[in-house]
């Protein structure tokens, strides 16, 4: 019997550009709810929602986190324990999508390892003031190996298979973890055994 109501919890980071729609993305996940305008998130904020994945539940703590640069550093220390990030542009900046690989970098620097990835493309429905197309959006993420998909928070469209995306990927991830780990114990369960047996 699972007491917890769930079995797999994870934490997410949301990270991106400033004005990208970090807050909108999560706010509609979390809260089914959009706001017209924009304020800032000022440090980090977090939402907790549980999903189905496969029969099983798993349960997100969502963190968005500020873009400004004066709040980098804070937003540095949110990366432990970590296991999937969300990069999110905004598909009207291009400079938002070129940013991208700053971010990226960040991931690389801060993040745990194993850490699960995915690139969104948010505001697809202004499409009168798009800069970065979908097919652009969608090699850079091929290129990185990573997952990508359009949404727009406004239009409520791909977010939740956003968030079921993330999450199937850090359950499979926990799942290969957790069969390394125990075909680690067995080598070493193994190994002494073999050493005891060469002492006699």
């Amino acid at each position: 019997m699972n007491f917890n109501n769930y079995d797999y919890l994870f934490k997410v980071l949301l990270i991106g550009e400033s004005g990208v729609g970090k807050s909108s993305l999560m706010i509609r996940f979390t809260d089914e709810f959009f706001m017209d305008s924009h304020i800032a998130t000022i440090g980090v904020d977090f939402k907790i929602k549980t999903v189905n994945v496969d029969d099983k539940l798993v349960k997100l703590q969502i963190w968005d986190t500020a873009g400004q640069d004066r709040f980098r550093s804070i937003t540095r220390q949110y990366y432990r324990g970590t296991k999937g990030v969300i990069l999110v542009y905004d598909v009207t900046n291009r400079d938002s999508f070129e940013r991208i690989k700053d971010w990226m970098e960040e991931i690389d620097r801060y993040g745990e390892k194993n850490c699960c990835s995915i690139v969104i493309g948010n505001k697809s429905d202004l499409e009168s003031k798009r800069e970065v197309p979908k097919e652009i959006g969608q090699l850079f993420a091929e290129q990185h190996g990573l997952k990508f998909i359009e949404t727009s928070a406004k239009m409520n469209k791909n977010v939740d298979e956003m968030f079921e995306q993330i999450s199937k990927q850090m359950k499979e991830t926990e799942i290969k973890n957790i069969a390394n780990n125990i075909k680690n114990v067995v080598k070493v369960e193994k190994s002494i055994k073999i050493k005891k047996s060469s002492c006699c």
